[in-house]
């Protein structure tokens, strides 16, 4: 019986054993007193017994194929997970099995999933984020590590009504992680040595608790920043309640504070509401030059970032593309023709808009956030991932795919060179939550194409980037890149591409 006799929790907890890996899931972290509400953290139970060998609910959520953008085979089949609006405040936390003759604590990673804040895009039951893997190649490489995996609340749940509390998801997780430093000790991690880390939506958070000084040495930004999805002004977030409250009462409901959860998701998919964003706070004003506590960073991106915006694009016209970067200000022209724009070439100008997009929210945020950590004397390790997705490689190597490599949680045996990337990828964050430099922080690290890793050099960067047009888009002013961005981006934003 895998079980840990845990102090601070005051409580006995049973988990799973799984080879050389031990997992404790579902664990309450806080308490959540009421719809919109502050989080209340959850420290113990009175010498209880506590089952951890099931996966804890997720938030309620409408639901959407993560298997589809992933090119998962449909045969493959996801287990059901339990959703509650008031008990979604879990985590996994994930250990060696054996640690006998280990001296000290061990290195935490925390894990923040994705999902354009609005879904759960890859948890440990999904086997998409399943963190055993991680685990057993830290035991296997001599730097084991503990990986906490935190579940939160989502969609609007998270965002507000904006009568009271916004951005509950952020606290929800701040929440955890200093769940993490009251009690990560008696599962043997050390709290003095832990990675905060996430992915697309989830690294729009990490980024966000970087700039608020949370507790944490590092970070990994995968696939996303503050720069993907920016805080807006509360007024926006007001239009959007005001708009799903329309809906409401379209429908004999009341307000979101009283209407059932069924109604709330209803209103949600019939807006077409397939993205939230972090609201304006305090703690995050001057997010762009604050580096926070944190002492080292990873960050990257894969190499077709934007086959999020895919459909909705590819559904535009050539005119409406041109007339789109024509807001882009006194560079409209320059960049229309460095992206291959034009209102008579709908194919070009499709590839070229994708282009943009990708180079806008996701290579300039890494250039950016890169020399700002340099800036102040701060190591930051680039990388970018150029491997094809295993089942469909003509869909490239896309947003998202990195998640299926990083963690092998579903078997690639069939795709050498996608196995190889993940082995290769998880020795290099392994040793980078062990506090060690994972390659030469004056080099950019390449996993893929075709199976090969490697540190590249300026020049070969150059040739798997857009190094021309991200030096065009840092000349121009940020209110004219957004301009043409929003026009290109509005709603046409899906995990179903």
């Amino acid at each position: 019986m895998a079980e840990l006799k845990h102090s601070t929790l005051n409580a006995t907890l049973r988990g799973v054993d799984l080879g050389r890996v031990r997992q404790f899931r579902g664990i309450q972290y806080g308490r959540i007193p009421g719809r919109f509400k502050q989080p209340e953290m959850m420290n113990g139970w009175e010498g209880k017994v506590v089952d951890c060998t099931k996966y804890g609910p997720r938030c309620p959520q409408n639901h959407y194929d993560v298997g589809h953008l992933l090119r998962i085979p449909e045969e493959h089949v996801f287990e059901k997970e339990e959703e509650s609006e008031f008990g979604c405040l879990n985590l996994d936390v994930t250990v060696p099995l054996d640690l006998r003759g280990r001296k000290g604590s061990l290195p935490v990673l925390v894990w923040i999933h994705g999902g354009s804040q609005i879904m759960t895009f890859g948890s440990g039951a999904s086997r998409i984020c399943d963190t055993t893997k991680i685990i057993d190649d830290s035991i296997l490489q001599g730097k084991p590590i503990i990986v906490v995996s935190i579940t939160y609340r989502l969609n609007i749940f998270a965002f507000g009504d904006c009568k009271g509390e916004v951005n509950l998801a952020l606290k929800d997780q701040r929440l955890a992680i200093e769940w993490v430093q009251k009690h990560i000790e008696g599962f043997g991690g050390d709290t003095g040595n832990v990675t905060l880390a996430g992915e697309s939506a989830g690294a729009v958070y990490v980024h966000a608790h970087v700039v608020a000084g949370a507790p944490l040495n590092r970070a990994i930004l995968s696939s996303g920043s503050l720069y993907l999805s920016p805080p807006l002004p509360l007024s926006r977030g007001q239009a959007t309640v005001e708009a799903l409250e329309h809906k409401l009462k379209e429908a004999g409901h009341g307000s979101l504070q009283d209407a059932p959860v069924y109604a709330i998701l209803k209103s949600q998919a019939d807006l077409a509401l397939n993205s939230l964003w972090l609201q304006d706070e305090p703690i995050l004003s001057d997010w762009q030059m604050k580096t926070g506590d944190a002492r080292d960073l990873l960050v990257g991106d894969v190499e077709y970032e934007s086959i999020i915006w895919r459909n909705g694009v590819e559904a535009m016209t050539s005119r409406m593309i041109a007339e789109s970067f024509a807001k882009a200000g006194e560079y409209s022209s320059q960049l229309s023709n460095i992206y291959c724009i034009s209102p008579n070439r709908p194919t070009p100008s499709k590839i070229g808009a994708l282009d943009f997009m990708a180079d806008v929210r996701f290579g300039l945020a890494v250039r950016k956030i890169v020399a700002l950590w340099k800036s102040v004397g701060k190591p930051a390790y680039r990388y970018i991932v150029d491997q094809a997705n295993p089942w469909q490689a003509s869909s490239r190597a896309h947003h998202a795919v990195d998640l299926v490599l990083l963690f092998g949680g579903l078997d690639l045996s069939f795709n050498p060179g996608a196995e190889k990337v993940g082995r290769e990828m998880r020795m290099r964050w392994i040793s980078f939550v062990n506090g060690e430099a994972p390659w030469s922080k004056e080099q950019c690290f390449a996993f893929g194409p075709f199976g090969e890793c490697k540190e590249i050099d300026v020049d070969q960067f150059a040739a798997r980037r857009r190094v021309k047009h991200l030096d065009l888009l840092e000349k121009m002013d940020g209110a004219n890149i957004n301009a043409c961005f929003g026009a290109l981006a509005a709603g046409r934003i899906s995990l179903l591409n």
